[in-house]
């Protein structure tokens, strides 16, 4: 039996992040992972994922700028394109990643915990030792989520891709079919289609990322379009078998064929073989926590949850901050020192839902933060929305020639502070940040004026936005 302050199932990048600062607040913390340290992001998911996405983008931009479109022909190296995939994920081997670990003087132990009662982890090795951890403070699940999959028969004998496949293939397949609307499959086409295959995607509804703006989707889809992807409304996998390649069966009796088939339908907290049900949890399901990451309905103070796990929003810089947030608080508890629960509350709060930042790394990008416009008003604020073509900046267009994007404020009108922003287009990813900022302070609009854009720089749309807000 090993004793430690705090014990930490998952070492992908939300756990990392609560066990060093739980650390630096001075306590002894075991680090249990049963996969690759560095978790989920690291492997098969944002790292992977943009490494993929970023040649095509650059090849794409490089063909809207005349003298560069001269030098850009052809198609991407998809030898090259995968292999630099691979130096990204360190070619899935995570001695770097422990190194770090060691190094921030944190203990990893290898295996599969589950909880087993009040502040003890069971850890199955992988050389088939039992092993008992003990924590004196905290234990912090930090798992994460996995692939939902849809309850199709003969799913399983299919062997389809989820994100983790799609994102680690060593082989661009001819024929791929996607199935989903959201992030995953509108990135995942975009990647797989710029690298030679032929791409179906299959969208259940009547379109894409229905989390963001209207215009987000449309854009996106319009550029899949442009890119050759045969996208699909309205389409519902009914029934799947392989035979060779995938033949996927529509609700309208339609069929299509494909080499690969990826579902992108969602995903379920990582909580099924965790031992909840010995603390009074239900397995399967989120950890619900609050503000500051304890988990409803368990006695004592002891369990904490962060990042995708407890669903509060399932993006890995956000699962990062909470890790920080929690680390913090469960060292300070420790140690006895009061906390401003109003003021970690507001913070913790504040980010997880209110301030969200999230980019598509598709063509054109879609980045947003903070609530939509229907959002804004479902909750019954009085807001206007303020809309901008962003070609009409001066930077877009230094940009591409025929530079299309929109931006869109949503601004609360008895406060006069911004709800939420939405940007689309080429290169929109960096001006995220600062409308994050905007959002996340509730500076006033009146203040924005005085924050001044570089000219000529894409971020002059900001200026565009209030000028237009004033009329």
């Amino acid at each position: 039996m090993d004793e430690f302050d705090v014990v930490v199932l998952g070492a992908g990048p939300t756990g990392e992040n609560l066990a060093d600062r739980a650390h630096a607040g001075g306590l002894s913390v075991a680090v249990v992972e049963s996969e690759l340290v560095g978790g989920e992001c690291s492997y098969w998911a944002c790292m992977p994922s943009k490494a993929l996405l970023r040649p095509a983008a650059a090849l794409a931009e490089a063909r809207r700028l005349p003298g560069a479109r001269e030098a850009a022909g052809g198609r991407l190296d998809a030898a090259a394109v995968l292999a630099r995939r691979d130096e990204f994920t360190s070619h899935w081997k995570d001695d770097g990643q422990v190194d770090w670990l060691k190094a921030a003087g944190l203990v990893l132990v290898r295996g599969h915990g589950r909880l087993d009662g009040a502040k003890r982890v069971v850890v199955q090795t992988p050389d088939g030792e039992r092993r008992v951890l003990t924590a004196r403070h905290a234990v912090a699940v930090c798992t994460g989520t996995r692939a939902a999959l849809p309850e199709l028969p003969g799913l399983d004998e299919v062997r389809p891709w989820t994100s983790r496949e799609a994102t680690a293939s060593a082989q661009v397949p001819p024929r791929l079919a996607v199935v989903g609307g959201g992030v995953v499959a509108c990135e995942m086409a975009t990647a797989w289609r710029a690298l030679g295959s032929e791409v179906v995607q299959l969208v259940r509804g009547s379109r894409l990322l229905p989390r963001m703006e209207p215009f987000a989707g449309e854009a996106v889809a319009e550029g899949l379009r442009a890119a050759g992807v045969d996208l699909r409304f309205g389409a519902s996998v009914t029934g799947v078998r392989r035979d060779g390649p995938v033949t996927l069966t529509l609700d309208g009796g339609d069929t299509v064929t494909a080499d690969e088939v990826l579902f992108a339908t969602g995903r379920v907290p990582a909580t099924a073989d965790l031992g909840l049900e010995t603390v009074g949890l239900a397995a399967g399901r989120p950890i619900e926590v609050d503000s500051t990451g304890l988990a409803a309905g368990v006695s004592g103070g002891w369990l904490y949850a962060a990042g995708d796990v407890n669903g509060r929003a399932l993006l890995t810089h956000q699962g990062k901050y909470q890790g920080r947030i929690f680390g913090g608080v469960i060292a300070d508890r420790a140690a006895g020192r009061p906390l401003d629960t109003a003021d970690w509350g507001r913070s913790v709060a504040t980010a997880d839902e209110r301030a969200v930042p999230q980019v598509v790394f598709t063509d054109p990008e879609a980045a947003a933060v903070g609530l939509t416009l229907e959002q804004a008003a479902r909750e019954g604020h009085r807001v206007r929305a303020v809309d901008y073509d962003l070609g009409n900046v001066a930077g877009a267009s230094l940009h591409a020639d025929g530079y299309q994007g929109h931006a869109r404020a949503v601004v609360d009108l008895d406060r006069e502070t911004l709800l939420g922003v939405t940007f689309v287009g080429a290169g929109v990813a960096e001006l995220l940040h600062s409308a994050t900022i905007a959002v996340t302070a509730e500076v006033p609009v009146s203040r924005l004026w005085h924050a001044v854009p570089s000219y000529p720089t894409i971020s002059e749309v900001w200026l565009r936005l209030l000028e237009t807000y004033r009329g």
